[in-house]
Protein backbone atom coordinates (compact mmCIF):
# COMPACT_ATOMS: atom_id res chain seq x y z
CA UNK A 1 0.00 0.00 0.00
CA UNK A 2 1.37 3.56 -0.72
CA UNK A 3 1.96 5.93 2.39
CA UNK A 4 -0.35 8.41 3.30
CA UNK A 5 0.86 12.27 2.33
CA UNK A 6 1.53 12.68 5.76
CA UNK A 7 3.55 9.52 6.17
CA UNK A 8 5.66 10.73 3.64
CA UNK A 9 5.83 14.53 4.78
CA UNK A 10 7.45 12.87 7.73
CA UNK A 11 10.13 10.71 6.10
CA UNK A 12 10.93 13.59 4.19
CA UNK A 13 10.68 16.58 6.31
CA UNK A 14 14.42 17.24 6.55
CA UNK A 15 14.02 17.54 2.53
CA UNK A 16 11.03 19.63 2.59
CA UNK A 17 12.31 21.92 5.57
CA UNK A 18 15.59 22.41 3.52
CA UNK A 19 13.61 23.66 0.30
CA UNK A 20 11.30 25.79 2.58
CA UNK A 21 14.62 27.77 4.30
CA UNK A 22 16.36 27.91 0.40
CA UNK A 23 13.07 29.17 -0.84
CA UNK A 24 12.91 31.71 1.72
CA UNK A 25 16.50 33.45 1.64
CA UNK A 26 16.67 32.94 -2.09
CA UNK A 27 13.26 35.33 -1.89
CA UNK A 28 14.48 37.53 0.86
CA UNK A 29 18.02 38.24 -1.32
CA UNK A 30 15.97 38.88 -5.02
CA UNK A 31 13.14 40.95 -3.11
CA UNK A 32 16.15 43.09 -1.56
CA UNK A 33 16.10 42.31 1.84
CA UNK A 34 19.01 43.15 3.71
CA UNK A 35 18.05 39.75 6.47
CA UNK A 36 18.22 36.97 3.89
CA UNK A 37 21.57 36.00 4.53
CA UNK A 38 20.56 35.42 8.36
CA UNK A 39 17.58 33.36 7.50
CA UNK A 40 20.10 31.58 4.98
CA UNK A 41 22.53 31.01 8.19
CA UNK A 42 20.21 30.44 10.64
CA UNK A 43 17.84 27.57 8.25
CA UNK A 44 21.00 25.89 7.68
CA UNK A 45 23.15 26.18 10.98
CA UNK A 46 19.90 25.51 13.02
CA UNK A 47 16.58 24.69 11.40
CA UNK A 48 17.88 22.27 9.25
CA UNK A 49 19.85 20.12 11.46
CA UNK A 50 17.17 19.72 14.55
CA UNK A 51 14.73 18.85 11.62
CA UNK A 52 17.07 16.07 10.84
CA UNK A 53 17.76 15.32 14.21
CA UNK A 54 13.98 15.06 14.91
CA UNK A 55 12.34 13.34 12.14
CA UNK A 56 15.45 12.17 9.79
CA UNK A 57 16.04 8.63 9.38
CA UNK A 58 19.05 6.70 11.22
CA UNK A 59 21.24 7.13 8.75
CA UNK A 60 21.34 10.56 8.53
CA UNK A 61 21.36 11.08 12.40
CA UNK A 62 24.51 8.23 12.39
CA UNK A 63 26.14 10.61 10.02
CA UNK A 64 25.30 14.01 12.03
CA UNK A 65 26.68 12.00 15.18
CA UNK A 66 29.73 10.57 13.17
CA UNK A 67 30.85 14.27 11.76
CA UNK A 68 30.32 15.65 15.57
CA UNK A 69 32.55 13.30 16.66
CA UNK A 70 35.52 14.05 14.23
CA UNK A 71 34.99 17.40 15.26
CA UNK A 72 35.31 17.48 18.86
CA UNK A 73 37.83 13.68 18.84
CA UNK A 74 41.54 15.02 17.95
CA UNK A 75 43.80 12.45 15.77
CA UNK A 76 44.46 10.25 19.33
CA UNK A 77 40.50 10.49 19.91
CA UNK A 78 41.08 12.88 22.75
CA UNK A 79 38.39 15.00 23.15
CA UNK A 80 38.74 19.15 22.96
CA UNK A 81 40.97 18.49 20.24
CA UNK A 82 40.33 19.55 16.97
CA UNK A 83 42.33 18.91 14.07
CA UNK A 84 41.94 19.51 10.02
CA UNK A 85 40.44 16.85 8.15
CA UNK A 86 42.32 15.98 4.97
CA UNK A 87 40.04 16.73 1.75
CA UNK A 88 37.04 14.51 1.97
CA UNK A 89 37.43 11.74 -0.22
CA UNK A 90 35.14 10.31 -3.85
CA UNK A 91 31.74 8.98 -2.71
CA UNK A 92 33.11 5.23 -4.16
CA UNK A 93 32.48 2.78 -1.52
CA UNK A 94 35.90 1.17 -2.42
CA UNK A 95 37.78 4.25 -1.76
CA UNK A 96 35.99 5.16 1.19
CA UNK A 97 37.04 1.72 2.71
CA UNK A 98 40.70 2.22 1.75
CA UNK A 99 40.67 5.75 3.61
CA UNK A 100 38.82 4.03 6.76
CA UNK A 101 42.11 1.45 6.73
CA UNK A 102 44.28 3.61 6.27
CA UNK A 103 42.89 5.71 8.86
CA UNK A 104 43.33 3.20 11.33
CA UNK A 105 46.85 2.03 10.18
CA UNK A 106 47.91 5.28 11.55
CA UNK A 107 46.12 5.65 14.43
CA UNK A 108 47.49 2.30 15.22
CA UNK A 109 50.88 4.35 14.69
CA UNK A 110 52.00 2.10 11.38
CA UNK A 111 52.57 4.93 9.33
CA UNK A 112 54.62 7.90 9.96
CA UNK A 113 52.74 11.39 9.13
CA UNK A 114 54.81 11.71 6.08
CA UNK A 115 54.02 7.73 4.84
CA UNK A 116 49.88 8.70 5.94
CA UNK A 117 49.73 11.76 4.03
CA UNK A 118 51.60 10.20 0.57
CA UNK A 119 49.40 7.34 0.54
CA UNK A 120 46.31 9.62 1.50
CA UNK A 121 47.16 11.77 -1.85
CA UNK A 122 47.62 8.53 -3.77
CA UNK A 123 44.28 7.22 -2.42
CA UNK A 124 42.47 10.54 -3.61
CA UNK A 125 43.83 10.85 -7.06
CA UNK A 126 42.78 7.22 -7.79
CA UNK A 127 39.71 8.50 -9.22
CA UNK A 128 38.39 4.76 -10.57
CA UNK A 129 39.27 1.52 -10.68
CA UNK A 130 41.01 2.10 -13.96
CA UNK A 131 43.27 4.49 -12.67
CA UNK A 132 44.07 2.13 -9.52
CA UNK A 133 44.93 -0.53 -12.04
CA UNK A 134 47.61 1.82 -14.36
CA UNK A 135 48.97 2.85 -10.90
CA UNK A 136 49.67 -0.66 -9.45
CA UNK A 137 50.99 -1.63 -12.76
CA UNK A 138 53.38 1.56 -13.01
CA UNK A 139 54.51 0.97 -9.88
CA UNK A 140 55.25 -2.55 -10.89
CA UNK A 141 56.93 -1.47 -13.79
CA UNK A 142 59.20 1.01 -11.60
CA UNK A 143 59.85 -1.76 -9.05
CA UNK A 144 61.26 -4.17 -11.27
CA UNK A 145 63.16 -1.16 -13.31
CA UNK A 146 64.59 -0.60 -9.83
CA UNK A 147 65.64 -4.12 -9.10
CA UNK A 148 67.43 -4.81 -12.42
CA UNK A 149 69.72 -1.48 -11.41
CA UNK A 150 70.43 -2.95 -8.22
CA UNK A 151 71.12 -5.76 -9.50
CA UNK A 152 73.43 -4.24 -11.94
CA UNK A 153 75.09 -2.76 -9.09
Amino acid sequence: MSASPAERLRENLTGVVSTVVTGIWLAAMFTGQDWWLAALLFGYVVVVPITAMLFGDEDDIEEWRNEEAKRVEGPDGVDGETTTRPEEPPADPDTRDALGTLRDRYARGELTDEQFERKLDRLLETESLEDAEDRVERDRRTGERERREAERE
